[in-house]
């Protein structure tokens, strides 16, 4: 892995915030790859753990639905960590991860995991805080089912993935439409409303949120 690779590992979030000493044992026992659009990184189910890292492009995340079908609950920019390791009490893989466009993935098996606690055994507190951050997402996604008619649901995951993306979303609106249960259709009609009052701007498999304080107080109101 080249030095210009590992730093932009390094810059992403969760490796950001571990002790130094940690982070670059976590660095040396990772594995850098390119992938093409629509690679299996891991499906659900899968015995073989670990966590993996977006650094560049951009992976969907699929739910099995009853009856087997794979439903479309996420978009995980570059910056995303995901991932759970049955080596620390975890089980199978919980969601299938397929790579949305031309993406650079850092991954760690289980077996890298563990040859990094056995002398960082704080790696197990920011594992758990990792999956706790996955937790929390799935729950705010269920509520916003729950909770709100469509047209919020739609505003509620562009600020989702905006906060992740850092205001410009590498998303197509079929893909939108999938995530909050609506055609595509009515994803277009809602966005040209809000790119007309000046809240978000459409671009190529583009969306930028402009304003997130405005559509926070849509929501809220």
């Amino acid at each position: 892995m080249s030095t210009d690779s590992l730093d932009r590992v390094a810059a992403i979030p969760w490796f950001a915030r571990q002790p130094a000493d940690r982070r670059d044992a976590l660095l040396r026992a990772g594995r850098l790859s390119r992938r093409q659009t629509g690679e299996w990184m891991h499906g659900e189910g899968d015995e073989e753990t670990g966590v993996l890292a977006v650094v560049d492009g951009a992976l969907k995340v699929y739910g099995q639905a009853p009856g087997g079908r794979e439903a479309l609950i996420g978009l995980l920019p570059a910056g995303t960590v995901i991932g759970q390791s049955a080596a620390f009490g975890g089980g199978p893989r919980i969601v299938t991860a397929i790579t949305a466009s031309p993406s650079l993935i850092f991954t760690l098996s289980d077996s890298a995991l563990r040859r990094v606690a056995a002398v960082h055994p704080g790696l197990w507190e920011a594992l758990s805080a990792l999956v706790y951050g996955q937790l929390r997402l799935n729950a705010q996604t269920v509520a916003e089912f729950v909770a709100l008619r469509p047209r919020e649901r739609l505003i509620s995951r562009l600020l989702q993935m905006s906060a992740q993306a850092g205001g410009e979303i590498s998303v197509s609106q079929a893909d939108l439409a999938e995530m909050i249960g609506v055609t595509r259709k009515a994803v277009n009609g809602w966005l040209g409303e809000l790119e007309a009052t000046g809240l978000v701007r459409r671009g190529y498999g583009v969306i930028s949120v402009l304003d997130a304080g405005r559509l926070e107080r849509m929501l809220a109101g």
